[in-house]
This record gives C-alpha cells, structure tokens and sequence, in this order.
C-alpha cells in the first residue's frame, strides 16, 4: 500500500499521495499529438471531446494539420478536419488548433491560418496572420469563416473585419458571442488585446460574424497612469457573454507596470457596429457602451476563469512569498480577492489547469504535473484533495456533468517504443481521465 502524507502548510490540510486515488483511464492511443489547449472541449452531453494534434510533425500550432474528435461511447477517434498540403519549419502554413466547441455541440471553432496557395501574398502563419473557421460534426471536413481579415493599407479596414490574427475563440454559453485575443498585423507597436464578435446582417461578405475589440489599448510603452498597453487570458464569466474578464498590462500612478485583472462589461444592447475597425494609421476601437473595470490591484495571470454562477472569477495570483496560487474575487468587485490554495512551490504552487466544477463548489488546477481539486466552499474553503501523484499532466478540461476531468500526459509507450515519440523525441501526448466525486 502506498504511503499517506498529510502536511499542514498555513492552516490547509493538504493530502498528498493517497491510498485511495482515483483510477486513470487513458482514451486515445493513435501516434500523434492530442492537445485539449484551454477551451471548451465537450459536447453538452459530454459524449464527445474535441481536440487538436499540434507537436506531431512540429513545434506549434503553425505545424498542426488536424482537428480531432473522440467518441467517448466507442473510444473511435476520428479527423473533423485535417490538412493535406502544408510547409513545416520556420515558414510553416497554414496551421490550425485550440478548437472549443459551441453551445449546440455540432459546430466547433478553431484557428486557421493561410493556405499554401496564399502565403506568397500573406505570409506564413503567425499570430497576426489567422482567422476563426467553423466545422461542423455533420459535415467533417467542410470549414465556413467566422471573421474578415482585410490588412489594406491604402484606406481604412472594412468595417466588421480586422487587420491581423484572432485566437482561442470562446462562445458564450448562450452562443450568441464568440471572445477571442487578437493580435494586429499593420500598427505592430500595438501589443495583443482581446475582442469579440457576433452573429449580424452587416458582417463582412463571405463571413458570419462581425468583429469588434473590446479594450483598448495604447502603444507600447507609452502608457499614462491607468491605461492598458497588452490584454489577454480573457474569458467569459456569465452566461450570456456580458462580461469578460482578462489580464491586463497596466501603468501605475508610479510609473511602474502591473499586470491585474480587469473585467470588460459588454451589455446586450451594445451596438457592435458602432467599433471603429480601424485604418492605416489608426487602431481599431471598441463599440460604443462598453467599459472596463479593475478588479485586482496586486499581480495577476490567467487564463481566468469565471464560475458558473456568473459571480466570481478565479486567477492566479501571488501570495506573500511570491509563489503562485489560486485566488478568486467577486465580478462585481464587492469584496477583496481570496486566497484559495497555499499549494508547495518557491515559484509556482499552481502551474495550470484552472477549471470550475459546474456546481460552483470546487476549482481545479495542476501542482508539480499533478492534479487536485480545491473547495471553495465556506465550509471547508481551501481544503485541498490532491487526484493524481508522479504525475506530468497538462490541459484540464472538466465534462459538463463534473463527474470526470480530462487532460493530456505523455504516452506510456514512448518510453521505449519511438513509434509513439513527436518530432522532437518526445512521447505523444495522450487524452486520459479520471472520475470526480464530490466530498
């Protein structure tokens, strides 16, 4: 039997190495890079994950060719969407990955970056040369666009299209907005900024949605006390896609930078054709009705995650010896930021993974490659329960009942067999589970 250790580090019980963890169940086994990324990788009914095959062939999502999906039912692993023709190396194109899925279940979003008959007049892949493409369960191989790039510099951008790359697109669960990062290719003393677009009559031809950013943000180093020069980590934190919350670089009354949580509140009613997409010389704006509130003013990192309720937002943030840790604070900013977790690391207590249960009860993250699950509970808040040990686990994804985690780890063959060992040498990463029960 395996030992117990118990340490009480702050006043949190912390249990590590447990008799009792739960069994670890690996899905695929095909050779080739599965990577969950930080999205929305479920069917509602769960039965279906979605993922990418990046770290095959290359380094990146510029060498990735293809969107797959497992079929939790039959543990078939099939190719969505997949490229034929493309170049790898320091030029790679097109390159495509970090899917989510909509609300429905039957259409999912991903990047795309340029086909090979394109690049000589866009260039290779790079993350201010992409646009969000659509496939759908039912038509596996057939891609519509969800967003115009127009990079002209010889009058201003169509309006409802962008000048450069959108990236991570994450529906509202209502599936009415789609938020993403974006990164401009003409005013590159621009840093990346986070944005959103939505379904409308006036979206630019042969695309179905309209573009808009919703902070903005001033040139590198350039900043006043209070202005924002790089948003990112953003993502929805209510249901209906009204707020979304990100990281933001920000200018100090003392000149120093911080980076902090911000959150952009985007009401219904916003007339998203009122942005301005921008011109030559001219960065584009958000529409008109949408402000941007801090929520932290120590450090803080994400990819943030808002709870299901739609009333909190967990982040990373630091605590007094500088190690990073889960924290959560109120949207409304009604109160201060919490401490969560007081996990071992000089550096990182937490180094990925953060995901809500659906009932709100729990957070979960990955600490040293393992994964626990944290309460945030009143009763027991802070109690953390280590799920896996000797781990080197990455990209947690939660199912939509909360009975299962997902995520990727490297292939137990690829120890000794290079059949099941990427370009570099490396094991394939594999998407594995493991059960979840409530305390």
């Amino acid at each position: 039997m395996r030992a117990v250790h118990v340490c009480l580090l702050l006043g949190v019980l912390i249990q590590f190495g447990a008799a009792a963890m739960p069994p670890i169940t690996q899905w695929t086994t095909a050779p080739h890079g599965h990577d969950l990324d930080n999205n929305d990788n479920f069917t509602p009914d769960g039965r279906y994950v979605i993922f990418d095959t990046r770290e095959t062939i290359g380094p990146g999502i510029e060498h990735c060719t293809r969107i797959g999906l497992l079929d939790t039912h039959t543990r078939e692993e099939t190719a969505l969407y997949a490229i034929t023709e493309y170049r790898t190396g320091a030029e790679a194109a097109p390159g495509i990955g970090a899917v989510s899925f909509a609300p429905d279940g039957e259409s999912a979003a991903f990047i795309h970056g340029p086909f090979l008959s394109e690049v000589a007049e866009r260039g290779p892949y790079a993350k201010p040369n992409r646009v969000g493409a659509l496939v759908r369960r039912g038509r596996p191989g057939e891609v519509t666009w969800l967003d115009k790039r127009d990079v002209a510099t010889d009058r201003d951008t169509i309006p409802g299209a962008h000048r450069g790359g959108t990236h991570r697109h994450e529906f509202s669960r209502d599936g009415q907005r789609i938020g993403f990062t974006y990164d401009d290719f003409i005013l590159t003393q621009y840093d990346r900024t986070v944005g959103y677009m939505e379904p409308h009559p006036k979206a630019p031809e042969g695309v179905s949605h309209y573009f808009a950013i919703l902070v903005p943000v001033v040139p590198k180093d350039t900043a006043k006390p209070g202005e924002i020069e790089r948003a990112w980590g953003d993502s929805w934190v209510d249901a209906a896609g009204t707020l979304r919350a990100f990281i933001g670089k920000v200018r100090e009354a003392d000149g120093s930078y911080q980076q902090s949580l911000f959150v952009a509140e985007v009401p219904k009613g916003v007339d998203i054709t009122t942005a301005d997409a921008g011109g030559p010389g001219r960065f584009p704006t958000p529409p008109q009705g949408i402000t941007v509130r801090r929520l932290t003013q120590g450090w803080a990192e994400g990819v943030v995650r808002g709870s299901f309720d739609g009333t909190r937002v967990a982040y990373y943030g630091k605590d007094e010896s500088g190690s990073e840790q889960l924290f959560v604070v109120p949207v409304d900013g009604s109160a201060p930021p919490r401490q969560v977790t007081h996990l071992p690391g000089q550096v990182k207590g937490i180094e990925g993974g953060l995901r809500w249960h659906p009932t709100d009860a729990y957070l979960f993250g990955i600490s040293s490659g393992d994964i626990f699950a944290v309460s945030v509970r009143e009763a027991d808040f802070g109690a953390v329960r280590m799920l896996t040990e000797g781990g080197d686990y990455h990209k947690l994804a939660v199912t939509p009942d909360g009975n299962s985690l997902f995520f990727c780890g490297p292939d137990p063959r690829g120890a000794s067999d290079p059949a099941y060992r990427n370009y570099a040498g490396l094991p394939y990463w594999q998407i594995f589970s493991l059960p979840f029960a409530p305390g």
